[in-house]
């Protein structure tokens, strides 16, 4: 119970900023970066560094080895959380 209390905190906190999002793309846009950091931090990597590595690399990447930015698949290149 705990753990998934704690998951669901951030969306609780931020409820209010929600309410700023604009439009229904807007907290679709919301969701999927919240997915994107929940899935960093479930597989122990730093989302910052994460992020910054699959944006900084991603436009000279193949697009069909996309799976390589998954964060299982570059948590050695990149410092633990």
């Amino acid at each position: 119970n705990s753990a998934a209390e704690r998951a669901l905190r951030g969306v609780a906190i931020g409820r209010r900023n929600y309410l700023f999002a604009g439009a229904d793309s807007g907290g679709e846009r919301a969701a999927a970066i919240y997915s994107l950091i929940g899935t960093a931090k479930l597989n122990g990597v730093d989302p910052g560094a994460w992020l910054r590595h699959v944006l900084t690399h991603i436009a000279d990447h193949p697009v069909n080895r996309v799976d390589d930015f998954l964060p299982w698949n570059c948590a050695a290149q990149i410092a633990p959380a």
